[in-house]
C-alpha cells in the first residue's frame, strides 16, 4: 500500500520501519526534517512538506504531539489526504478533537480512524504495539492488514473511543508508576535492596509491564525519555477533562496529576515518566539509591 506518515519522532520512526519491513511504500515528513531524512536509508521517501507527502497516498498516518499539531498539519500545512483515502491518527489527542477532525474529513470524502497506541518505543520497534481504534467497522477492517505490521489492533468503539481508551491506558500507567515509585522509596528507606525487591515480586500479583520496564529504569536510574513527563501530564489533563464531562470523581487520577504537574514544573518536562521516582525521593528527603542486582 502507498502510505504517508507524518511525524517521525520517538514513536513514528520505528513504526515507519515496521511498515517498510512489511513491504509498504512509505513517504515520510517531519517538522524537524533530519528525523524524516534518517529513514531514507531504510527505504522511505522523504517529502519536504505534508502536502507533498500525502499527494498520492491511499493511507495517511499522523503521530504528532497533540490535537493542535494535527490541526496545523492537516488544515494549515496542506496535509489533508486525497478523496477516498483513509486517515489514521495515532497521536494522543482529546476525544472531542478527534470527533471534530472526523466530521471535517468526512465532508472531504476521507475515512477517519483515531488509533492511539501503547507499548512505548520498544513496542514500536518490535511491532507489538496495542492499537486502540475508534471509527466505523468497515474503515477499521480495511486498515487491519496494514496495522498488523505495527501490533495488535482492537476496534474499541465509534470515533473518539480510541482516544478515550488511550486516556484510560495512560491513567493506569501513571497511577502504576506512582505506586511503584512509592514502593521503591519505602523499600530503600527500610534498608532493603530495590533491585532484589523487584525480582522478588516478579510473577506475583504486582507483575506488570510497568514493573518490568520502568522498575528496571528506576533501579538503573535511566530516565532518558521514552515517555516524556510533559506528555504524561497532558494525558492526565485529558483524563480529568473526561471526568468532568461525565461528572466522575477520580481521586487517584487527581493526585497523580498533581505530582506530575509538580515534577514537570521543576524542570522535568522531558524526563521519562518513570523519573517520578526522583520527585518522591525529594519529597521524602531520600538520597538517590544506586543498586546492582
Amino acid at each position: 500500500m502507498t502510505i504517508a506518515f507524518l511525524g517521525t519522532g520517538l514513536m513514528g520512526a520505528p513504526m515507519v520501519r515496521c511498515l517498510l519491513r512489511a513491504g509498504h511504500h512509505v513517504t515520510v515528513w517531519n517538522r524537524a526534517p533530519e528525523k524524516a531524512a534518517a529513514l531514507v536509508e531504510d527505504g522511505a521517501r522523504h517529502a519536504q512538506t505534508p502536502r507533498e507527502a500525502v499527494a498520492r497516498a491511499e493511507l495517511v498516518f499522523t503521530m504528532l504531539s497533540d490535537g493542535a499539531a494535527v490541526d496545523d498539519v492537516l488544515f494549515v500545512q496542506g496535509g489533508l489526504p486525497q478523496k477516498g483515502a483513509t486517515f489514521v491518527d495515532c497521536s494522543s489527542i482529546a476525544p472531542d478533537v478527534a470527533r471534530a477532525h472526523a466530521r471535517r474529513l468526512a465532508q472531504a470524502g476521507i475515512d477517519y480512524v483515531d488509533c492511539p497506541v501503547s507499548g512505548g518505543v520498544d513496542g514500536a520497534r518490535a511491532g507489538t504495539l496495542a492499537l486502540m481504534a475508534g471509527g466505523s467497522a468497515d474503515s477499521i477492517a480495511r486498515i487491519a492488514p496494514v496495522m498488523a505490521a505495527l501490533g495488535r489492533l482492537t476496534h474499541v468503539g465509534p470515533t473518539g473511543a480510541g482516544q478515550v481508551c488511550k486516556l484510560a491506558n495512560q491513567q493506569i500507567v501513571a497511577i502504576t508508576i506512582g505506586a511503584l515509585a512509592e514502593a521503591m522509596v519505602m523499600v530503600g528507606a527500610a534498608g532493603a535492596n530495590r533491585a532484589r525487591f523487584r525480582d522478588a515480586i516478579r510473577g506475583g500479583f504486582a507483575e506488570s509491564r510497568i514493573l518490568e520496564l520502568h522498575g528496571q529504569r528506576m533501579i538503573d536510574r535511566d530516565f532518558t525519555p521514552g515517555g516524556p513527563s510533559r506528555l504524561q501530564l497532558k494525558d492526565l489533563d485529558g483524563v480529568l477533562s473526561q471526568a468532568a464531562t461525565h461528572a466522575l470523581d477520580l481521586p487517584l487520577s487527581k493526585e497523580i496529576r498533581r505530582l506530575f504537574a509538580q515534577f514537570v514544573a521543576q524542570g522535568h518536562a522531558e524526563t521519562d515518566h518513570s523519573g517520578l521516582l526522583m520527585h518522591l525521593e525529594a519529597l521524602n528527603a531520600c538520597d538517590p539509591v544506586e543498586e546492582t542486582q
